[in-house]
């Protein structure tokens, strides 16, 4: 014999069924930054100049507090970060030098193996005082995404010819010392919700696509503005 259906037990039953569901959904949007930021690895070796506190970044000019902070997250590899390189790199420079403002590059891997040894060997180029260098010559000369390129020797034969000559350098480089930071630094970018390069901030606001990334004139009104 068949048991009739108790149409008043099925609501009840979908109510709670609908509740716990609620309930789950909040608890692991809740989660998700937490489990994100387990994955750091704090033991992992990274440059002097670089702040945890900062996501990771690469920042010059961290004691400053009174002026703009840039974070900009990139990918050594995107050439749409290497327009913008084009655009504005110089100008974020001058800013460094004049200590106009704070900033922060964040070197993600996005693209490949290729943006991990290129991360890897900023580095290790900022250690000794030519990450800006290094950085400027990567995006003039950029080569196709992935092309076998960007090897230990090619970046230890570069650093020679940005004036490092120091051994600690090319074994920085050939020994992938910053591999955790490059995993940091993607980790950290993940919490942000970065899902594209090149993304910059200033003062913790993401800048307008449409007007900010394609002129230098877009991206001073947006420093002004911030």
């Amino acid at each position: 014999m068949s048991k009739a259906k108790n149409p008043a037990g099925g609501k009840d039953n979908f109510t709670r069924n609908l509740v716990i569901a609620v309930v789950v959904g909040v608890v692991l949007i809740m989660l998700v930054p937490t489990l994100l930021s387990k994955q750091t690895d704090t033991s992992a070796a990274i440059p002097a100049s670089v702040s945890a506190e900062d996501g990771y970044g690469i920042v010059f000019n961290k004691e400053l507090t009174d002026v703009p902070f840039i974070e900009i997250y990139e990918d050594l590899q995107c050439p749409a970060c290497a327009r913008f390189e084009g655009i504005a790199g110089n100008y974020i420079e001058e800013l460094i030098t004049t200590k106009k403002a704070k900033v922060a590059f964040h070197t993600l891997s996005f693209l490949g193996g290729e943006s991990q040894i290129a991360a890897n060997a900023a580095a290790c180029s900022a250690d000794e005082g030519k990450f800006l260098q290094l950085h400027k010559t990567l995006f003039a000369n950029q080569p196709s995404e992935n092309s076998g390129a960007w090897t230990s020797s090619y970046f230890s034969t570069l650093g020679l010819g940005l004036g490092i000559s120091s051994p600690e350098y090319d074994k920085c480089v050939a020994d992938n010392k910053y591999m955790g930071w490059v995993k940091n630094v993607a980790d950290e970018g993940a919490t942000r919700n970065i899902n594209s390069t090149p993304t910059i901030f200033i003062n913790g606001k993401e800048i307008d696509r449409e007007t900010a990334y394609s002129s230098l004139a877009g991206f001073m009104l947006a420093i002004e503005k911030a």
